[in-house]
């Protein structure tokens, strides 16, 4: 790896701890600046929508009014660096508390982004959430 691609690296780290800051601060205007303004977000694996950037952010900010907290952790980041765009594959596990369930919930996965460099550094302009597992997730104790 050379200079510019481990100065790549470390900002696409920064860009998605930012994306996990802003959704466990309910920072929507942070999370919009995580992506580009055309880009496309699927949370369908999670048992949400699939969007545009401002219309998940929305619905986030509407979902997210009645979590208490949560703790989104970004780890095992890989970054595939070509030029100006990146295929990233990073693990998550997310710890949340939803009102109505008996204790924290927890969720793992992958999160699948296509970056792209732009003026204001890299962005998103593709997420899509893998959900592999979770436990005591508010949809299992509603079947």
């Amino acid at each position: 790896m050379n200079g510019t691609e481990s100065l790549d690296a470390v900002e696409i780290q920064q860009l998605l701890a930012r994306y996990a800051r802003a959704v466990d601060t309910k920072d929507w205007d942070l999370y919009r600046s995580v992506f580009t303004d055309d880009a496309h977000i699927d949370y369908t694996s999670a048992g949400i929508l699939a969007g545009s950037r401002d219309d998940v952010a929305d619905f986030l900010a509407q979902a997210f009014t009645g979590i208490p907290w949560s703790m989104h952790y970004i780890t095992n980041i890989e970054a595939e660096i070509d030029g100006d765009t990146a295929r990233v594959r990073a693990m998550f596990y997310n710890p949340m508390f939803f009102p109505g369930v008996s204790g924290p919930s927890f969720f793992g996965g992958y999160y699948h982004h296509d970056l792209v460099r732009t003026p204001d550094g890299w962005r998103s302009r593709n997420l899509r959430e893998e959900t592999i597992w979770s436990t005591n997730s508010a949809m299992e104790t509603q079947r």
